[in-house]
């Protein structure tokens, strides 16, 4: 069992990323994992799903600093430590020029994605270090490694984490914190149903066919693929590894 006995923490852990790590981590023999999302209707769906057993839901915004703070605390008083930092919470924004994009919807995207992250780090890093170290693993995308018309918060947002993971590398190292970012490519969940929507209204599902095209494996990923490569990097077998950008991406970078 890959992450047997380890405390995991995922934010964004009611919607398709989070919920299928969720699921898998307690699978691989995780002793507790803590689901953190914004929506309680989500998180409300993600206990239908999972259950409570070994499992803790918590609603929070995790751009406002005090939310964090109480979320990391709350795993650390119930569970004793933070083994697994999985920081994956994002939004989207919207699909406009820069001239056109709405400022407060710019302010949210780099909220939410960015300062999400860093506070995330800030709050658990002291906990993680009392205990040995751990696993942070932050979502990125292939947008953290590129740039794409007509979504700039979001771009540059996702470039943001990446400059965020390799000074907590670094700062999180003497305390045995690793910490990676996973970039993947499309992904067929919601986020992906409304950027399609938002590249071409009423056009979609001809976005989606668009987009598959530009993957040399031929198909989206799914949640489940983004869980498997946060498995690995939450587990020992990437012990050695840190400051690292994985892309998931099926080509579509190549």
């Amino acid at each position: 069992m890959e992450i047997k006995d380890k405390i995991a923490l995922i934010t964004g852990g009611a919607g398709g990323i989070g919920l299928a790590t969720a699921r898998l981590f307690l699978e691989e023999g995780a002793k507790g994992v803590a689901i953190i999302d914004y929506s309680k209707d989500n998180l409300k769906e993600a206990e239908k799903v999972l259950g409570t057993d070994k499992l803790m839901y918590i609603q929070a915004d995790v751009s406002q600093a005090e939310e964090v703070k109480n979320y990391t605390n709350k795993v650390k008083t119930e569970w004793g430590r933070i083994d697994i930092l999985f920081l994956n919470a994002g939004t989207e924004g919207v699909v406009k020029t820069m001239e056109h994009y709405p400022e407060e919807t710019f302010d949210q995207v780099i909220g939410v994605n960015v300062k999400g992250v860093w506070l995330g780090m800030k709050y658990a890093f002291p906990i993680m270090k009392t205990d040995g170290g751990g696993s942070v693993i932050i979502t990125s995308s292939v947008a953290g490694l590129r740039g794409t018309a007509q979504v700039s918060a979001y771009v540059a947002s996702k470039h943001a984490t990446v400059g965020l993971m390799r000074v907590g590398a670094l700062e999180g190292a003497p305390d045995k914190i690793r910490v990676n970012t996973i970039h993947p490519s499309p992904v067929d969940n919601r986020m992906m149903r409304s950027l399609e929507e938002g590249f071409a209204p009423g056009m979609g599902d001809t976005v989606k066919e668009n987009f598959t095209k530009m993957i040399p494996l031929g198909r989206y990923a799914s949640n489940e693929d983004i869980a498997d490569l946060a498995l690995f990097l939450a587990s020992d077998k990437s012990k050695f590894i840190t400051g690292a950008t994985y892309v998931i991406d099926g080509g579509f970078t190549i």
